[in-house]
């Protein structure tokens, strides 16, 4: 296991879908660990493969307090979205330094592959709910600031770019 480095913004493997994982393998499992212990490390919520180079459909989601839960997933797909939204301070360690508050759905229902292989499905909430939206934008070639206006993306970028 090893914490990965994430990739700077604007590398443009941030601005690419990922491709479909066709089956859970020991390679996948390996990666998944090197995700947990490079979320940890953060500190984060989830992290997804693209954002350490690995550009596979691949994300870890864990905002539980104790920590050491960390959902895997595969493929993953929203299946619902709650019509009630959620405020909340999103951020990337692949742009450090910044954030921004984000509003999606309070829960939504994911499809995935778990790490058996298994076609799985499952209801996630507040943080966790959050960051597996976050983690499918990233899957999808999205960043969370593409969810800003665009003065407020402008403004966000700048203040990044200053600071490196």
């Amino acid at each position: 296991m090893t914490v990965r480095t994430c990739l700077p913004w604007p590398d443009k493997r941030l601005r690419t879908k990922a491709d479909e994982v066709p089956e859970i393998t020991d390679e996948v499992r390996a990666i998944w660990d090197d995700m947990i212990d490079t979320m940890e490390a953060m500190p984060g919520v989830g992290l997804a493969a693209p954002q350490i180079g690995v550009m596979l459909r691949l994300a870890v989601v864990d905002g539980s307090a104790e920590r050491g839960r960390a959902v895997r997933l595969a493929n993953p797909e929203i299946l619902h979205s709650s019509i009630e939204l959620r405020e909340h301070e999103e951020a990337s360690p692949n742009l450090p330094g910044v954030s921004a508050t984000i509003k999606r759905p309070r829960a939504v229902t994911v499809k995935f592959l778990n790490e058996h292989g298994m076609l799985d499905r499952r209801d996630f909430v507040g943080i966790d709910a959050t960051s597996v939206q976050h983690q499918i934008d990233h899957l999808n070639g999205r960043m969370y600031f593409d969810r800003l206006s665009k003065v407020k993306r402008d403004m966000l970028l700048r203040k990044a770019r200053k600071q490196t």
